[in-house]
């Protein structure tokens, strides 16, 4: 009775904030709003009623009819919103395989037998986590923009601005993405590396095994949690955000994140904004089960062997 006592605030928590919105997304991406036909009447008075079809007089502008549809996900096969899902997957791809290059190698240190510098630098991973997530885009903008610290370097030592750093929105957008979201693909193989028993290394050793030979068999097995977590912590937000894609990007290059928040804000068309949500929800549940399958799956065939 005690433990059914204490899941309720959890159980409030999860109705309110997860369940509650993500029924009313389900409810607009399903339905559509039918404008109801009408034609202005001007009354005797001077004031105008609104008369339907079928002869009834409203003294108010009727109200759009909702009914269940699924032309919401229909005009998603548009080439142009195809083109934008496809360019988004590509970016979070490319910004998940950057910061799984850069940040492997960074846990291979921080987890290394007598590394002293351990605490300083996790710090340094750290630190730029507690300033705002939009100041720190903004930092880059600063960075390469036309006018920005890098070109005017560049210009001070008597070389002509680099415009690559000015047109590659792309490269950008990507850029500001690995800078944001490389912490989140640290950390977590830094937990678990961390735990890797260090005595398997020096057996390995011991049997004559090469230290390439130690990281394929030992290393990279161990540390796959961490390496499938780090990817979906990072995959994630990659292809959902729409504040880097918007500042770095300089409103040319749209992302799917764009699309949606453009729907929710300036076309005020919840519908298709709540339909391409969906969607994008589905193809990232898919992904990460499949990465949860694979976790299990090497798991369960976790075996330490040199030879």
């Amino acid at each position: 009775m005690f433990r059914k006592i204490t899941l309720l605030p959890f159980l409030l928590w999860l109705g309110i904030f997860i369940l509650i919105p993500l029924g009313l997304v389900v409810y607009y991406g399903v339905t559509i709003e039918t404008p109801v036909p009408y034609t202005e009447e001007e009354q005797a008075d001077g004031s105008y009623a609104f008369q339907l079809e079928d002869g009834t007089l409203l003294d108010r502008e009727p109200q759009p009819e909702k009914g269940f549809s699924l032309a919401n996900f229909a005009r998603l096969a548009d080439p142009m919103y195809l083109k934008i899902l496809g360019r988004s997957f590509s970016v979070a791809f490319s910004t998940t395989l950057i910061c799984l290059l850069l940040g492997y190698p960074v846990a291979l240190i921080l987890t290394g037998k007598g590394f002293k510098y351990r605490n300083l630098l996790l710090m340094l991973i750290i630190l730029p986590m507690w300033m705002n997530f939009l100041l720190r885009t903004y930092a880059w903008l600063s960075l390469l923009e036309k006018s920005g610290l890098i070109n005017r370097l560049l210009d001070a030592v008597g070389l002509p601005p680099q415009r690559f750093l000015i047109d590659n929105r792309q490269g950008a957008v990507v850029l500001g993405m690995v800078y944001n979201f490389l912490p989140f693909m640290v950390l977590p193989l830094y937990t678990v590396m961390e735990k890797i028993d260090h005595h398997l290394l020096e057996a390995a050793a011991d049997l004559g095994a090469p230290p390439v030979k130690a990281f394929l068999r030992i290393t990279l097995p161990f540390s796959l949690p961490g390496i499938l977590e780090g990817i979906t912590m990072v995959f994630v937000p990659a292809v959902t955000t729409f504040v880097i894609s918007n500042l770095m990007g300089g409103g040319k290059m749209p992302l799917i994140g764009d699309i949606i928040q453009q729907q929710f804000g300036k076309a005020n068309d919840w519908n298709f904004g709540a339909a391409i949500s969906l969607l994008v929800m589905v193809i990232v549940l898919a992904f990460m089960f499949a990465l949860n399958r694979a976790d299990h799956e090497a798991a369960g065939e976790k075996e330490v062997r040199i030879w």
